[in-house]
């Protein structure tokens, strides 16, 4: 490398912005500079594209940066998939220097209070006029409170990282395995732009 470069430049320019079409009928760019308003360019790579400036700001305001919408051809759907997207950026993004994030779906079980049995309770208190005295069996009572919780699938949204790796050629030699070099050498032809600072992908079916 020449002296003075930046190493951290190596492997940092991809397959190009058109690869979208492989897979995309229609793409839909909508982005503004700081010292501009908010534009729309749109094209179907039949040759010709429009231009047009974003009035109704359908898709959001961008207060800065770029969005881009891919309108996948029907057979392309895979591409909606977690997993496929992951492996994409495992293969083609993993060493890119700014973070590329995923809004991806979460579940965990959780353990809640049966409300059901709560309800049974103050429907049978209600049926007796007069209220009724009766002693507390500590033990039992602690039984009864685990018979009312039961799991539940708690399911949340949250944007993802997936390129935590650092490059190879960034890393210490003695942090360097040959099992590390087989994995990792053919996942080096990553998307980004120099000027790029963050990238996210959101699913829309």
């Amino acid at each position: 490398m020449a002296a003075g470069g930046d190493i951290s430049m190596i492997g940092q320019f991809g397959v190009g912005f058109y690869s979208a079409y492989l897979v995309s009928d229609k793409v839909r760019v909508i982005s503004k500079h700081n010292d501009d308003e908010q534009y729309i360019w749109e094209s179907g790579a039949g040759g010709s594209f429009t231009v047009q400036k974003d009035t109704e700001l359908v898709h959001g305001e961008i207060k800065r940066g770029t969005k881009i919408i891919c309108y996948l051809k029907e057979d392309q759907s895979e591409f909606l998939e977690e997993r496929r997207l992951k492996d994409l950026v495992k293969k083609h993004s993993e060493f890119i220097g700014f973070p590329i994030e995923l809004y991806v779906e979460k579940s965990k079980e959780k353990e809640v209070t049966d409300s059901e049995d709560e309800e049974d309770k103050k429907e049978e208190g209600a049926e007796g006029d007069e209220p009724k005295i009766e002693e507390v069996d500590e033990e039992k009572e602690k039984e009864e409170k685990k018979k009312k919780t039961k799991k539940v699938k708690e399911v949340s949204h949250e944007w993802e990282q997936l390129n935590k790796n650092k490059p190879l050629w960034m890393r210490k030699s003695e942090d360097v395995t040959n099992e590390l070099v087989m994995v990792s050498y053919p996942s080096q032809l990553p998307w980004r732009r120099p000027h790029c600072t963050s990238a996210r992908i959101l699913l829309n079916t």
